[in-house]
């Protein structure tokens, strides 16, 4: 099994996508005022950093999510011998045979997108709401912030799930 890096670069544009939309028309002064910015307090950023470092981190990101996202990727793991670097003799014959038999399984824009949203759930949602509870947040900035990245990895896991 290859990585495509040619999808995961696509799924790591879907945060830069989404977010655009997310945190503009959609919910942009909503988490403005949670945040307590202004219009002219986000124009001091440095958005090339800003959007550099976030394609990068996306990139990694996405990586990860084609773990959660592509179940074959545990045979892999399973079936490496400790210290090896990579298959051979019989463990090589029996990944071949179960990737010709199950390489093709669940892999749909559907089900990666239910593990991407799964991952978002039961990953960001907690790891979003801690922070935010002791930064003294509101709900509002807790769903704002965990939808957004909900959806992201639904879709993230979809493109992944389909294509890669």
């Amino acid at each position: 099994m290859e990585i495509n890096f040619g999808i995961l670069g696509l799924a790591a544009l879907v945060p830069m996508v989404i977010g655009f939309v997310w945190y503009g028309p959609l919910f942009g002064k909503t988490w403005m005022d949670e945040m307590g910015f202004t219009e002219a307090s986000l124009k001091e950023a440095n958005m090339f950093v800003i959007m550099g470092l976030s394609l990068v981190l996306s990139f990694i990101l996405a990586i990860m999510v084609q773990v959660l996202v592509i179940h074959q990727l545990g045979v892999l793991g399973t079936l490496m011998p400790s210290g090896a670097t990579e298959l051979t003799g019989e463990s090589l014959q029996l990944y071949n045979d179960i990737m010709a038999k199950y390489g093709d399984a669940h892999r749909s824009f559907k089900h990666g997108a239910l593990h991407g949203a799964l991952g978002g759930t039961f990953i960001a949602l907690p790891i979003l709401a801690i922070q935010a509870l002791f930064e003294r947040k509101s709900a509002k900035y807790i769903f704002i912030n965990a939808g957004y990245w909900v959806l992201t990895l639904a879709i993230m896991g979809g493109i992944i799930g389909e294509w890669a």
